[in-house]
Formats: C-alpha cells, sequence, structure tokens
C-alpha cells in the first residue's frame, strides 16, 4: 500500500495553529492505515532502539523489530556496529532469538546457517548437493544504524542520513548532558491504543493537571513551553523539588516518528513506541544516570510505572472514543498543543492528504 491509496480518504488540510483541528479519527483505525503506517511511517523512520550498553563488546547484539520488521544489532571484532534483517538467507529463519553477548558467529536457529559479525555467510550444512551454490555472495541484507549519546538509533528503509537527522533534533535534547550518562535497566509497557494515541498523548502538557495528579506536582504547569524543529519538539518546565525530580529542568523531547527522551536533572528515560496492532502499542522505557544518581532508580521505576498506568487508561479511553462514530476533530489549544500539531502534520504529509496551509 502507498501514500496515494489515502487519496480517496478524508482531506485533512494542514492549518495554522490557531486554525487547527486534531487529526481525523480514522487514521487511528483499522488493519490498513496500521499496515501503512508500519511500512512507510515506522519502519523507515530513524528510532531509538537499544542502549549502546547493550552492544558494547564484540559480539554483543539485540534483536528487535522495527515498523514490524525483524531486525539485528551487532557489534562486529572490530568495533563497528552491524545491523541487518534478522531473516536467514535459506528461508527466512531467525539468525539470533534474543540479545545476547560475546558472539563469535550469528546461527541461524532454524537450519543452522552460520555468519560471521559482518553479516557474511560463512556455513551452509549439508548444502554439498546444491548445483553452481556459492556463499560468497550470500550475506544478511543490512539496515542502518547509528550511535549517538550511548543510543543506538537504526531504521529499515531509505530517509535522511543519521547525521543530517540528529542535527535537527539535538539542539532541543542537550547532548552535552546526555553524553555522561551511564545505562541502568529497562522495562516495557503494553498500552491498549493505537501508537499514535500515545504519542498523541505525550505531545501535550494540557492534560497533566487532570490526568497525573502526582505528576502535576512536580513539575511548573503555568511555565510550560514548547520548541519545534523540522522533526523533533521538545516541552520544558522548571522544577523545583528536591525529592522525587530535583531542581532544575524537565525537557520531554520527542523524535519522529516514535522516539522519547525525558531529560530530568541527572538522569534521562529513553522511549520507544512499538505499533503492535491497530489499537495496541508497547513502550520500551530505558532509564540512564549520571554516576552517583543510580540511588534514583527505584524511585523513579515507581513514579514511572503510576505515570504509565495513568497514560494507558486515558490512552485506552480515547481509542473507543475514536472508534465510536461519535468523534469528529476538535479544535486544539494554541498554547498546549503546538508539538500535537506539529506531529499531525508530518502525519498529514505521511498521509498525502495535506492540502494547504501554513506551519
Amino acid at each position: 500500500m502507498g501514500t496515494n491509496d489515502f487519496q480517496t480518504g478524508p482531506r485533512d488540510p494542514v492549518r495554522p495553529l490557531n486554525e487547527a483541528r486534531a487529526l481525523d479519527p480514522s487514521f487511528y483505525l483499522g488493519q490498513t492505515v496500521f499496515d501503512f503506517d508500519r511500512e512507510n511511517i515506522l519502519a523507515p523512520g530513524w528510532q531509538l532502539v537499544a542502549p549502546a550498553a547493550l552492544v558494547e563488546n564484540p559480539g554483543d547484539h539485540v534483536v528487535r523489530e522495527i515498523g514490524g520488521k525483524p531486525v539485528l544489532i551487532v557489534r562486529n571484532a572490530e568495533g563497528q556496529l552491524n545491523g541487518f534483517y534478522n531473516v536467514c538467507r535459506h528461508r527466512a529463519g531467525p539468525v539470533a532469538l534474543c540479545d545476547g553477548t560475546g558472539a563469535k558467529r550469528l546461527r541461524c536457529a532454524y537450519h543452522g546457517w552460520i555468519y560471521d559479525l559482518d553479516g557474511q555467510l560463512k556455513v551452509t550444512p549439508q548444502m554439498e548437493g546444491a548445483k553452481d551454490f556459492d556463499i560468497s555472495g550470500i550475506r544478511l541484507p543490512a539496515i542502518n544504524v547509528a550511535q549517538w549519546c550511548g543510543m543506538i538509533f537504526a531504521r529499515a528503509g531509505g530517509g535522511p542520513g543519521f547525521d543530517e537527522f540528529a542535527a535537527d533534533f539535538a539542539p532541543l535534547a542537550a547532548p552535552d548532558h546526555l553524553s555522561g550518562m551511564h545505562y541502568h535497566h529497562s522495562r516495557t509497557y503494553p498500552v491498549a491504543a493505537n501508537w499514535k494515541i500515545y504519542i498523541d498523548n505525550y505531545l501535550e502538557g494540557y492534560h497533566v493537571p487532570v490526568v497525573h495528579e502526582g505528576l502535576n506536582a512536580l513539575i511548573d504547569y503555568g511555565d510550560y513551553s514548547i520548541d519545534l524543529s523540522k522533526w523533533a519538539s521538545v516541552q520544558k518546565s522548571p522544577m523545583d523539588d528536591a525529592g522525587l525530580y530535583g531542581i532544575g529542568e524537565a525537557r520531554y523531547v520527542f523524535i519522529w516518528p516514535n522516539t522519547m527522551l525525558n531529560i530530568l536533572p541527572g538522569r534521562v528515560q529513553t522511549n520507544r513506541v512499538v505499533a503492535t496492532g491497530p489499537a495496541s502499542c508497547e513502550v520500551e522505557f530505558s532509564y540512564f544516570y549520571v554516576p552517583g544518581e543510580e540511588s534514583r532508580a527505584a524511585d523513579d521505576d515507581r513514579f514511572s510505572t503510576e505515570v504509565q498506568d495513568e497514560d494507558a487508561m486515558i490512552c485506552e479511553r480515547v481509542q473507543k472514543g475514536l472508534a465510536s462514530g461519535n468523534y469528529t476533530p476538535g479544535r486544539l489549544s494554541p498554547q498546549q498543543e503546538s508539538a500535537l500539531w506539529h506531529f499531525h502534520n508530518l502525519l498529514r504529509r505521511a498521509y498525502g492528504t495535506a492540502e494547504s496551509g501554513t506551519e
């Protein structure tokens, strides 16, 4: 399915922020939109797939999916980071089943074909009778990978190079602050809502006083501000809490299409939203700390779970509301929903439904 398949759908023009409405509900519903999203938005989009600490040494590897496509990230013997589709060239078996460390080679879990850490096929058991079978030209198909501030980004498709992409979002993410962070732990939260609903919710603080009583007590909602770039946005709020959040500034950075960096004093929490179905997604959380701040981890984990449970609850209700047949797109708040407007306009362009307007 290509972009033009949406041309017969609802027209959803890009409007100035003070005239903007939410995205049409049809773009959150059904298998057709879900398939389009994974193939044309999520698979080719640069996204955070793992902490670099998980692939720090030769042979270390992680197994992930990008837009529904199975992928494998591995560090080779020379320390180079390689990315491949996790699909054996024999009969599509998995070259790796799970994350691992110190592998000398990659052995398909189906029929035992063996590849080196650069993706070259090396061993093919019981293939001696195959006529004109030459393994020298058989390699695992590559994907793009990059390392940035202790994080591994990857994509399974074309688009801007990572340096160009990072140059756009890095000024919003304070990379000097991030570079001193050490990875601590990860966890995953399921959400019974379309992946875009979760991101919509992340991109505005408008709901915080209503949905998140605990979070609202820690940030200065009255001094909330939002900045935009081509592919990213940041929501900023000062904090003056010597306990859980600390004293300084909270920066909530969204990076198109599905990555978030929650930057707090002394630590950062990263999120990747993985689309698992038309009305389901998973949010992969990883926690990083400045050395000496790791003692916050248990409290951070408990509080993040509390906030995620609240977000999951409201996102699930929104999914039902969008599917009810009784919703037409409402107006956006120019003060609180500019990052949401920015995301929706990127989606409108991806769907080919934007007719005109100013951003």
